[in-house]
């Protein structure tokens, strides 16, 4: 495997952002964040993703999925909503072009069935079809659908011919049908032929308002491992319903989660395809390729510290570095970055002692350094008072790394709202940094 390696710190962030980390523990009352420019609170007059996840794969030779002529018909939650929508379908992890006959969209009625007045057939550059070459994605056209926020869309993609499910994302916690052979994507109640666990294709659904968008870049622990399965209960979706509860209108914020289960920062497992490329090889297509994109929280780093020698684990230098990339390309494009702590994981197959201090340091740093535009403390989120390298109980899956609802409720809930509002004035909340590290906002 191959490690990417920074030798050198980036350089200050600048007058602007410095005076953002630096304005000490004030109460908001007496201190208002320094606005952002004007394009980084509306997200611009274009399009915001409302949905995303990150393609991966291919899945090993044993266990690729091949669909005859079959309609696949895919479920996800939006964050926003809006009255103009596109779809964007990839076949980046192929080798063989991907011809999709026909493709819709629609609200989900419930199981299979969708509500046949927002019954919508999808074109891409004027055509019913489209054949996406190898290693390519595809935006379709945009089309008029009223989409609520928090509503379930479904997408139908009907795969003309023989089609391997090569680029997906594994882990979707969301059952999504597959149909018999035929084109369903016309039909209100599709017959089912089987089930999946997975998202083929499919990596993105944008409507287009004058929104910003706030990108989850992680691991399994933002994938939603531990939480449970079609209840949208990942703390990214937790999130996404707490910031318009919270803000109001300064909270309709789209919520893209992309992580990956397996995933890490620094390394790619040749053996481990389906846990996508590591997070600094991906930031280009996963972050700033996001629609409307305008902040990021990054929580990433623990699978670097697991999978590494359980005596001589990863430097803890070598993570920093990767972090400094992190922020330095977030920053080049006006993206505010909000990192994350890693949480405690004693009790999980994987820990040691040697680990432990890495990401103990790796925490230490965040919190010291004030190099990140605010922090997410997620270890103070989950941590056991009385045993604080341990998860709390009440929020573990029992695992003893990944929480359950209750602890990825606990994660969105600690997330600093500051950085979202042009000008926060929140009750109880308190600006500047480290006033940010306390990490929570109003408790909504």
């Amino acid at each position: 495997m191959t490690k990417l390696r920074f030798a050198a710190p980036v350089p200050d962030a600048g007058p602007r952002r410095r005076s953002f980390l630096t304005a000490g523990p004030l109460l908001a009352a007496s201190l208002a964040v320094p606005a952002l420019p004007a394009h980084a609170q509306t997200g611009g007059a274009g399009w915001c993703a409302t949905w995303g996840a990150a393609p991966a794969g291919p899945p090993p030779s044993g266990s690729v999925q091949t669909y005859a002529g079959q309609t696949l018909r895919l479920l996800v939650r939006s964050s926003i909503g809006g009255s103009r929508l596109r779809i964007r379908v990839s076949n980046e992890m192929g080798s063989t072009p991907l011809r999709i006959g026909r493709a819709s969209i629609a609200l989900r009625a419930s199981g299979a069935a969708v509500i046949q007045a927002s019954l919508r057939g999808l074109r891409f550059g004027g055509a019913e079809s489209v054949t996406i070459p190898a290693r390519a994605p595809a935006v379709s056209d945009p089309l008029d659908l009223d989409l609520p926020a928090q509503a379930d869309l479904a997408i139908s993609l009907y795969l003309a011919g023989s089609v391997q499910g090569s680029t997906l994302h594994n882990a979707a916690l969301q059952g999504s049908y597959v149909s018999p052979g035929g084109d369903y994507t016309s039909t209100v109640s599709m017959p089912v032929a089987r089930t999946l666990a997975s998202w083929p294709f499919l990596t993105g659904v944008d409507v287009s308002v004058a929104a910003p968008c706030l990108v989850v870049l992680g691991d399994s622990l933002t994938d939603g491992q531990g939480s449970t399965s079609n209840a949208n209960r990942r703390w990214p979706d937790y999130l996404a319903r707490r910031l318009p509860s919270a803000l109001g209108a300064a909270g309709r914020i789209g919520v893209v989660n992309r992580g990956i289960s397996g995933n890490s920062m620094l390394t790619d497992y040749p053996n481990a395809l389906l846990a996508g490329h590591a997070a600094l090889a991906r930031f280009d297509r996963d972050v700033l390729a996001t629609s409307g994109v305008r902040h990021l929280i990054a929580l990433i780093g623990i699978n670097d510290i697991c999978y590494s020698p359980g005596s001589n684990p990863i430097p803890v230098e070598e993570l920093i570095a990767g972090y400094r990339q992190l922020i330095a390309r977030a920053q080049a494009r006006d993206i505010t970055i909000i990192g994350a702590t890693l949480p405690p994981f004693e009790g999980f197959s994987y820990y040691t002692a040697a680990r432990e201090r890495v990401r103990r340091a790796v925490n230490d740093w965040m919190r010291a350094g004030a190099e990140f535009d605010a922090l997410l403390d997620t270890e103070a989120a989950l941590r056991d008072p009385a045993r604080p390298s341990r998860l709390l109980p009440v929020y573990d899956s029992g695992d003893h790394l990944h929480p359950n609802d209750a602890g990825y409720q606990a994660v969105a809930d600690a997330v600093p709202l500051a950085p979202f509002v042009p000008n926060p004035v929140l009750a109880g909340e308190r600006t500047g940094w480290p006033g940010l590290l306390a990490g929570r906002g109003t408790g909504a």
